[in-house]
């Protein structure tokens, strides 16, 4: 069985450990079409040949770059032609252009498609993309929703196939780990607590509340900030009206493979981000990467956030900053309740969270498309 997989986000050389592990199950080749950069809003991600073993990586470039809802591989219909795919795999959302093009695209040719969604709100498009959408539902012959709440959107919304939910993507256990973990020297003492934060720097994800929680606790705990975006020169200004710029650390983003030696600068993962009438957070990646370091986690009630953390972490009122300081509060005075906390984290990862469990739950997907009739 010969899958190709259409994937803007496989430019991270993290994520392409999924396609080694999907690469790796038994009948299964795997064709990954990738762009050369993915120019986000917010940052440029070029390609990261990482992890590009076991599997044949192919660079296409897009047209309209960096618009999520209208770019496109104008180079897939011939890609498709020379492979010969027994499956298409977009790994798009189903009202994309993107989407829209490669599934039409893989019906022409008889070849059956899977597409994949975050959206964890109900929202109704304008023409064109409602159009594209229902489009997608008619003709992909497999769903594969991020979350629960993702997969209820789908059949609210008039999906009526099948679908699997699974994470796009996992983690690798062995590079994210407690074992790789090592003792950090304390910023001002021994028992200094160094939150963290890694995500891109916008209103929705909560930097504001982050540092009025900060504000209400001892000056023992400090904050380490990594990322960029629009609210990076806002917050910072708030660190010095708050009287925290002392203890309030600002990092420049760094590629996906540093992302577990930063984890270990840590003690505590916090999430607080904050619901807009458009978006709600939809998973989260770097708590679960936090969580097979066997890092404690906080995060805000919004969106997905509680569902990925489960009994492996706290959860506050997304906003209260109150709420969030005492959660934080709770952690750095229990060296006992950050080791259960951690290890919980562990093990809810291994048994959800890993490359190896997302690639075998969409293979098993695959599976079920090279089992039904032919479109």
């Amino acid at each position: 069985m010969k899958v190709l997989i259409v994937s803007k986000a496989l430019v991270v050389g993290e994520y392409q450990k999924k396609a080694q592990a999907i690469a790796g199950h038994e009948g299964v080749e795997v064709v990954a079409v990738v762009p050369p950069i993915w120019r986000d809003p917010a940052f440029e991600r070029r390609l990261d040949r990482a992890h590009i073993q076991g599997y044949t990586l192919i660079e296409s470039p897009i047209w309209l770059n960096g618009h999520f809802h209208l770019f496109f591989f104008p180079w897939l219909g011939k890609i498709l032609d020379e492979q010969k795919p027994d499956i298409l795999h977009v790994d798009e959302e189903p009202y994309n252009l993107a989407t829209f093009l490669a599934v039409r695209a893989a019906r022409q040719r008889h070849i059956p498609s899977v597409f994949f969604t975050w959206q964890n709100l109900c929202r109704r498009y304008p023409w064109p993309f409602s159009q594209m959408e229902r489009y997608v539902y008619r003709s992909a012959a497999w769903a594969l929703a991020g979350t629960p709440a993702a997969a209820r959107v789908l059949t609210s919304k008039g999906y009526q196939g099948p679908l699997t939910v699974v994470p796009q993507f996992g983690v690798d256990p062995e590079t994210f780990s407690p074992e790789n973990r090592t003792t950090r020297a304390p910023a001002t003492g021994d028992d200094t607590i160094r939150v963290g934060f890694a995500g891109r720097l916008v209103p929705e994800k909560g930097i504001d509340v982050l540092l009025d929680a900060l504000a209400l606790l001892p000056r023992r705990f400090h904050l380490a900030i990594l990322g960029d975006g629009p609210e990076r020169q806002p917050a910072q200004a708030r660190c010095y009206a708050l009287g925290i710029d002392s203890r309030v650390t600002f990092e420049n983003p760094i590629s996906s493979t540093e992302m577990a030696k930063w984890l270990q600068t840590i003690d505590v993962l916090a999430l607080p981000s904050v619901s807009r009438p458009n978006w709600a957070e939809q998973f989260g990646r770097v708590l679960v990467e936090a969580m097979a370091c066997g890092l404690p986690v906080v995060g805000s009630s919004c969106g997905e956030i509680p569902e990925v953390i489960g009994e492996a972490g706290l959860i506050f009122p997304e906003g209260d900053a109150g709420a969030f300081a005492h959660a934080l509060a709770q952690i750095g005075d229990s060296p006992e309740l950050r080791q259960t906390l951690g290890f919980r984290g562990r093990e809810r990862v291994m048994g959800r969270f890993t490359h190896a469990r997302v690639a075998e739950q969409t293979v098993e997907a695959y599976r079920g498309v090279h089992a039904r009739p032919a479109p």
